[in-house]
């Protein structure tokens, strides 16, 4: 199903270690609104899709949101590479690093372990869409409050302007999966050449 490519979807070349930055940034790699929740829901949504179209749709995001849980972990790991036990306490990382070391681990910015009560999964497919929807839009919004944090490193900006486009186009994507599940429940039924809606 997956060809797996051994590059990141887009690069992350962060050349200043920064692990205040990486405290931030780690929500979107096992926050509630991050690429680990996201990839979860999708993926796990689209089995109880009405039409291929949006399973499509679905599977796609979600392997995708596969590649962007990559590349925080990666911007996470650059920003806090070589940095001394010191450095990390400093920066508010002091019990992360006990539990954790430098592994990349998901969490919220706040140090609330990864739960799948983050993920949405309702059994409707419209209820499960217009979740998708917001969840993207909540993606954005928290992207560009990490950029704000981080307005003079160009290096953590970069990918993190790509990942927020990318949210942009997933909310447009899940739109066309929602207007193609209405149009699909709206469909009448027929069974052997009779309208069950209007056989009554």
């Amino acid at each position: 199903m997956w060809t797996y490519n051994k590059v990141l979807q887009y690069p992350v070349r962060i050349k200043c270690a920064n692990p205040r930055l990486a405290k931030f940034i780690i929500s979107q790699y096992g926050g509630p609104d991050g690429e680990l929740a996201a990839s979860l829901r999708y993926l796990s949504q689209r089995f109880g899709m009405p039409d291929q179209k949006s399973k499509a749709i679905l599977n796609d995001i979600g392997t995708e949101e596969l590649a962007h849980l990559e590349m925080v972990g990666s911007i996470v790991h650059q920003l806090t590479d070589g940095v001394s036990v010191e450095e990390l306490e400093k920066a508010g990382l002091g019990a992360y690093y006990t539990d954790h070391g430098v592994d990349v681990y998901p969490q919220s910015a706040g140090g609330v372990p990864f739960t799948a009560a983050y993920i949405a999964c309702k059994g409707d497919p419209v209820a499960n869409l217009q979740e998708d929807l917001a969840a993207e839009q909540k993606a954005r919004a928290t992207y560009e409050k990490l950029i704000d944090l981080c307005a003079d490193d160009p290096d953590v900006i970069d990918p993190l302007r790509f990942l927020r486009q990318r949210e942009v186009v997933h909310f447009q994507r899940f739109g066309e999966a929602l207007n193609s599940v209405q149009e699909k429940l709206a469909e009448k039924k027929y069974y052997m050449g009779l309208n069950v809606n209007n056989n009554m």
